[in-house]
């Protein structure tokens, strides 16, 4: 029989309403940590460790870690975190159903399941950004032919990291459009001469339908992301039929269920400066600070203001002494100026310690975070 959990922790401050949030990335993390102080916040996510998604390539060249004990990162916050998957949405009675046979009941519903790579075409045998620890060990089991289907960021990211690292493999990149096509024309040119000096081979203008038919002993899948789960299209909620993402208003409501709020790769968010946000963490940490504090202004009886974001840089690593930081417009398209080398490369690292470091940041005093710029 299942239980009924209706509330979680607290921290402090008389709790003012009931949230669950699902899914334990950058966004729903963020957004359960501002939310602390202001809500009883249930955080559900299978996983006991927090994943720096976008070390995932790190991962798979050899990098022993990436991830951070969950039970830390929540200390003294007064968020519950119930380790189980999310398995169906009940929007009417506001409920949340878990495999771990208990129910949560909700005031406000984050929808911040993050994506994951588009299964179609990846076939049996490819490996993806998700499975880059059973990637890592391939590589090391025996050197050979390597493949990467894809010549977006990720694509290019994985490319580098791997030919650097194990130089020992032949690596091929190859993509149906033109390698790194969101970029620059300087930062498609760096980026071509480190592929070159890895001597990474690329094949632009190729698609590959499926990765089983590629000719190599290893085939890297780094294709379009999709958001993850069906929960939401299951339980009735309006979601884009490509990307799966939700629908949601310039307050990162559900069009349909104005009580659940959507984050990160999830949500199908826009803003007038950038138009559509691509899923990225750049896009994540934001967004899941926003609908915190909607949500919290909401609790209060305030409407909270739409959403205000813009883009400001791409930041792609090229290996471990190698990256380039795109200067880019409030829509993501892209300026001349870039920076590049190992300069870059010690640019990116700090990006991508700082988005752990608000976290934790997050943590101590969540009514810091609105300050921050970019985040807030």
């Amino acid at each position: 029989m299942k239980s009924v959990t209706k509330h979680g922790g607290s921290r402090g401050r008389k709790a003012r309403g009931r949230v669950v949030v699902l899914g334990g990335g950058y966004a729903g993390t963020m957004a359960a940590l501002r939310l602390a102080p202001y809500a009883r916040v249930t955080l559900v996510d299978p996983s006991d460790r927090f994943t720096e998604r976008v070390r995932l390539h790190e991962l798979a060249a050899g990098r022993p870690e990436v991830s951070h004990a969950r039970a830390r990162m929540l200390h003294g916050t007064g968020i519950e975190h119930l380790a189980a998957r999310a398995t169906s949405l009940d929007p009417d009675v506001r409920a949340v159903h878990t495999d771990s046979g208990r129910t949560l009941l909700y005031d406000r519903l984050v929808y911040a399941m993050g994506s994951h790579t588009d299964p179609r075409g990846i076939g049996e045998r490819a490996f993806t950004a998700e499975s880059a620890a059973a990637l890592h060990k391939r590589l090391v089991d025996g050197p050979g032919a390597l493949t990467v289907v894809g010549g977006g960021l990720t694509g290019i990211e994985m490319a580098t990291e791997i030919a650097e690292s194990h130089p020992e493999w032949r690596v091929r990149l190859v993509t149906g459009g033109e390698l790194g096509g969101g970029l620059s024309v300087r930062g498609r040119d760096h980026v071509r001469t480190v592929l070159d000096r890895l001597r990474v081979r690329v094949e632009e203008g190729r698609r590959v339908d499926d990765g089983d038919a590629v000719d190599a002993d290893a085939v890297v899948w780094a294709g379009a992301l999709r958001a993850t789960g069906g929960l939401a299209q299951d339980a009735g909620l309006v979601t884009e039929p490509v990307t799966g993402r939700l629908r949601v208003d310039a307050r990162l409501r559900s069009v349909s269920h104005p009580d659940v709020y959507a984050a990160g790769d999830a949500a199908a968010a826009r803003t007038p400066r950038a138009g559509a946000l691509r899923m990225s963490c750049a896009a994540a940490l934001p967004t899941g600070s926003y609908v915190a504090g909607a949500i919290a202004a909401e609790l209060r009886g305030a409407e909270p203001r739409p959403l205000s974001y813009g883009f400001f840089v791409q930041c792609v690593s090229l290996g471990r002494h190698d990256a380039l930081i795109q200067s880019v417009r409030a829509d993501d398209t892209p300026r001349e100026r870039v920076l590049t080398g190992r300069p870059a490369a010690r640019v990116k690292e700090q990006v991508v310690r700082n988005a752990v470091r608000v976290l934790h940041l997050a943590a101590r005093r969540p009514g810091v975070i609105p300050l921050i710029p970019g985040i807030g």
